[in-house]
Formats: C-alpha cells, sequence, structure tokens
C-alpha cells in the first residue's frame, strides 16, 4: 500500500472525503451476506459497513489517526503481506486502494487468501483513465503514472479473472453531487480542482510534479474565467450522473 503518501497528504483527509451514499450502498450489496469483513487499505474507514464484524488494514499511522470513535479495530500492515490465516474472514473488501498497493497483484491474492467466500473492490478500470477530461485537458501527465501493462485495454480484467476466477464488473455511475471528493467526482464541479484543500485529499495531485499540475490549474482557472470549459462540455451540465468507467467487482470464491 502507501503509507508514506498518504503521511504526507492525508492530515486533511476526512474533510473532502465522506462516503458518498450511492457508492456505499452498491458495496454494501456487493457484500452479499458476509458477516465478518476485512478491509484492506481502509484509510479513515469510509466505507466500513457499520452491521458486520469488519477489521481494517491501513499502514498510514496518518490515516489511522482519522478514524472515528467506535470505528473498526486497525491493524497496520501492507496489502501484500496480511497478518492472517487463509480464509479468516467470509469477504475482504477494498475501496479506492489497489492502484496503490507496491504490488497490485500480490495483494488481491492476499485478499484471496484470506476471504472465505467472497472478494469485493471499488476502482477504476486504469485504462481508462483518459474518460476524465480533468485529465485529458489539463493534467495528461496522470496518464504516465499507470504502469504500461495497465494501460492496455482488457488488461485489469484479465487480471482480476486469472487470480479469482469468474468476476461479476458492475459499473458505478458517479453521480454529479457524489460526496466523496476522489479524482473523479467533481467532473460537473470544476471548480473544485482550484481548491487546495479539495486537491489535497487526491493523491494524482500528489503523485505529479508540481510544475505540472500548477499550470493545469491555471489552465482551467482561465477557461472557467473566460468561459471555455462550459462551451466544450455543455452537455455535462445537464446530466446527473456519468459513466468513468468505476466498478465494484465481485468474485464468488465458492463457484
Amino acid at each position: 500500500m502507501s503509507g508514506p503518501l498518504y503521511d504526507r497528504i492525508g492530515t486533511t483527509y476526512t474533510s473532502t472525503r465522506r462516503p458518498d451514499p450511492r457508492i456505499e450502498r452498491a458495496i454494501h450489496d456487493a457484500l452479499g451476506d458476509a458477516r465478518s469483513v476485512i478491509n484492506v487499505g481502509a484509510g479513515a474507514g469510509g466505507y466500513e459497513p457499520a452491521d458486520r464484524e469488519v477489521v481494517a488494514v491501513e499502514p498510514s499511522p496518518v490515516m489511522i489517526a482519522q478514524r472515528p470513535a467506535g470505528a473498526a479495530p486497525v491493524i497496520r500492515a501492507e496489502a501484500e503481506s496480511l497478518p492472517f490465516e487463509d480464509g479468516s474472514f467470509d469477504a475482504a473488501m477494498s475501496v479506492l486502494s489497489d492502484h496503490h498497493w507496491k504490488d497490485r497483484r500480490a495483494g488481491l491474492q492476499e485478499l484471496r487468501r484470506v476471504a472465505r467466500t467472497r472478494v469485493v473492490l471499488f476502482n477504476i478500470d486504469p485504462a481508462r483513465a483518459n474518460a476524465l477530461w480533468m485529465t485529458t485537458e489539463y493534467l495528461p501527465a496522470f496518464l504516465d503514472l499507470i504502469e504500461p501493462q495497465y494501460r492496455r485495454e482488457g488488461y485489469w480484467a484479465s487480471e482480476l479473472r486469472s487470480i479469482f476466477g469468474t468476476v461479476r464488473i458492475k459499473e458505478v455511475p458517479i453521480p454529479h453531487d457524489c460526496a466523496d471528493g476522489f479524482y473523479g467526482a467533481f467532473w460537473r464541479r470544476p471548480h473544485a480542482y482550484l481548491d487546495p484543500v479539495v486537491r489535497a485529499g487526491i493523491s494524482v495531485f500528489a503523485q505529479l510534479d508540481p510544475g505540472h499540475v500548477e499550470r493545469g490549474i491555471a489552465a482551467l482557472a482561465s477557461d472557467l474565467e473566460s468561459g471555455a470549459w462550459e462551451r466544450r462540455h455543455r452537455d455535462l451540465l445537464a446530466l446527473d450522473e456519468l459513466s468513468l468507467d468505476y466498478y465494484v467487482v465481485v468474485a464468488e470464491l465458492s463457484d
């Protein structure tokens, strides 16, 4: 996982990264009848179900410190080496985390190992990271952060199937008023990207060269002031939700 990154950028995480109820519902529905759940890359615990027995795994003490009173117990560990026996939990879940792991495949294999019946993931297909205008028009260097194999169409789904066998991959459109301020959440609220507090809760901005970010934000600010952004994206302003290739993945290990 990415403890050092979130030790650096996660200090104000909970001010902009609140769970969105629609995404939360999709994740919790995917957990099905699982009673015990391990949440890997748990962060501040935003999407952990309150009605199940949850154990959280998170490497960053900064993120752990932001977990609310009464949250699930948390263990400092890495996804690639979970300190649990095989089949310790009914289900394993990971939300917007696996792209930060040092070895994504190894981490996913660990989720499979410790889960008895089900693995649930929520994330974007990395090959579709260019679906958001913020990337293509203002932060194209973001695409260079993605490992080459994950830029290939179909690679991500193929890797999931090679690890888990049969998987269900269900798209989750992103609502225009998404409460969780992850990178794609502001597709209809471009002014939000100008806010340094919002950017501080999005790992993309911390990973890019500061000069590239500054130029991109300056260009966006100019386009918003001139009306150029609205002229290009007038169609988005009429939409309540948008497909940005975020998915809930469900692997039924008992199949």
